[in-house]
């Protein structure tokens, strides 16, 4: 893990995440621990896990032997590291591992704001386990790994408390009953008392054309480091770095301004449930 190097890329902050979440999963190893087995640097780890320092394909040979990972996902990070850079990169989930446990929630790990826009679904972090299952069994999740899906939604949620925390909802996510009308319902009570919890919950009403219809996404915000933008696709995600960030701090902007305020929304939410 030495040597002269090339400038750090947007393929480097992907790597360095997808690096220090298999440190988490397969470890009970610290970054000073990782760095001293690896014989470098803490400040070197780090660099690496930050993506502020180019990383090689010895790299990624180096601290897998190291975790233990498995010769499949090991590959699969080599040929992440051998393709072409790219201000959007795009991420297969890990093999054997479901997408909520690599990049994104090591990228969590680290960030100190989010903003979800949603339009279709309620997000995944504000999701109850009900509803969550009907997402995930339309989305062709098998019925013997909703389970472990779940806990790592729950375990992401935990953290939710320690985030600057906004959701923007479009109206029409309001009214899909994934799970069926009961799973609906107990979702809306829990997405209405959202801001009791810290979290907050805005919605976008139908009818309103906005620029930011165009897809959903998820905005990470760091105190050091600039935004990384995470759209998920269906089994794979796509992480944006600036300067292709730009325009959707924009979009956020004009769903700030389009969107009902939080106390609006909650009497909106309420509203609905009382329909149901």
């Amino acid at each position: 893990m030495s040597g002269k190097r090339k400038a750090p890329q947007a393929r480097d902050r992907v790597l360095g995440a997808q690096l220090r979440a298999l440190r988490l999963s397969h470890t009970d190893l610290g970054v000073e621990e990782a760095a001293q087995a690896a014989q470098v640097s803490s400040a070197t780890m780090s660099r690496t896990e930050n993506g502020k320092r180019h990383i090689t394909v010895e790299d990624i040979a180096v601290l897998c032997t190291l975790y233990g990972v498995p010769s499949v996902q090991r590959s699969a990070l080599v040929d992440a590291a051998q393709a072409p850079t790219q201000d959007g990169w795009w991420e297969g989930p890990l093999p054997g591992a479901p997408m909520e446990v690599g990049t994104l929630a090591s990228y969590e790990s680290v960030a100190t704001a989010l903003t979800d826009w949603s339009m279709a679904l309620i997000p995944g972090l504000l999701q109850t386990r009900a509803y969550a299952m009907g997402v995930l069994s339309v989305q062709g999740v098998d019925q013997s790994a909703l389970d472990g899906y779940w806990k790592v939604r729950v375990h992401r949620q935990t953290a939710l408390p320690r985030f600057d925390y906004v959701a923007y909802i479009h109206e029409l996510a309001l009214y899909t009953p994934f799970g069926g009308v009961g799973a609906l319902k107990e979702q809306l009570v829990h997405l209405g008392h959202a801001a009791d919890r810290g979290l907050g919950v805005r919605v976008v009403q139908a009818r309103v054309p906005l620029a930011a219809l165009a897809h959903p996404w998820l905005m990470l915000e760091f105190p050091k480091d600039e935004p990384i933008l995470h759209v998920e696709l269906f089994e794979s995600a796509v992480h944006l770095h600036p300067p292709a960030v730009e325009p959707y701090l924009r979009a956020r902007g004009e769903l700030a301004a389009a969107s009902l305020s939080w106390v609006e929304s909650r009497k909106l939410i309420e509203r609905l449930v009382e329909r149901l």
